[in-house]
């Protein structure tokens, strides 16, 4: 899941919401209080998934035990599906869902839902970002028939080519 895939829930979820239900006057300090405590513990949550930490979800472990692909061509293919710059329609559908239902049922302030997961996902990808660069290789999510992943391999990396300057 990316912070787009958030982002864009958002902008069906809050007005859905808010056009059902009137807009909240305003949010009381315990809220506020309690939405920073989720967000802090969301980016340490994060931060915890880029250590080898399996229990975490163990990013780095995962990044580490990437199969190299052999064939160049993959590359091209690999930009598409990157770890970082991929759109998962079931998750941007999963964060509406879940978000309009409590927004209606529960509060409309739970229209906002899906911010709770954005400082996770920015260190996530900040951390990616970061490995691949250093790694000159670009990590992916996919199939290649002539290189199956193996045991608890979940990526692909293929090397990163030159950016063509005009």
């Amino acid at each position: 899941m990316t912070v787009v895939e958030a982002v864009c829930a958002l902008a069906v979820t809050v007005p859905v919401v808010f056009g059902v239900r009137d807009v909240p006057p305003s949010i009381d300090a315990d809220l506020q209080l309690f939405s920073t405590v989720l967000m802090a513990f969301a980016a340490l949550n994060g931060v915890l998934a880029c250590t080898r930490l399996t229990w975490f979800g163990g990013e780095k472990q995962d990044f580490e035990s990437a199969v190299p692909v052999a064939d160049p061509g993959t590359v091209r293919r690999a930009l598409e599906t990157s770890l970082r710059q991929s759109f998962d329609w079931s998750s941007f559908v999963l964060l509406v869902v879940m978000s309009t239902a409590m927004g209606l049922i529960l509060d409309p302030l739970m229209a906002f839902f899906p911010l709770l997961v954005v400082p996770e996902r920015l260190v996530k990808w900040a951390y990616a970002t970061y490995w691949e660069r250093r790694h000159g290789v670009v990590l992916w999510r996919g199939h290649v028939p002539e290189q199956p992943l193996g045991k608890g391999q979940r990526l692909y990396s293929s090397r990163r080519e030159p950016a063509v300057r005009h």
